[in-house]
């Protein structure tokens, strides 16, 4: 498995390794060190690889930031994390 990071370069936090079930919590820890200002963006472009528990951490995501009145847009998601939020039904969710 493939060692997952979050990291902040600006006003984007930057995804990379793998986001699957044995890595979402410590990088949901880790990015509760991280703000969430205006525009936020998460960029997944160096994402290995996802499962459904990807969907569980964006979800968290989204409903903090909602909580702290911002919003976050995610960026460069891979194409079977699409599949999976399609087939979930929180496509609306996610966007």
């Amino acid at each position: 498995m493939s060692q997952a990071q979050i990291a902040q370069i600006d006003n984007c936090w930057n995804v990379s390794g793998g986001v699957v079930i044995g890595t979402v919590s410590a990088i949901l820890e880790a990015s509760k060190s991280l703000p969430i200002a205006a525009n936020t963006m998460v960029d997944f472009a160096n994402v290995t690889n996802i499962d459904t528990s990807t969907i569980s951490l964006i979800l968290e995501w989204k409903r903090r930031a909602q909580r702290e009145n911002q919003s976050l847009k995610l960026m460069n998601l891979p194409a079977n994390l699409t599949s999976l939020t399609q087939l979930y039904g929180v496509v609306e969710l996610i966007n």
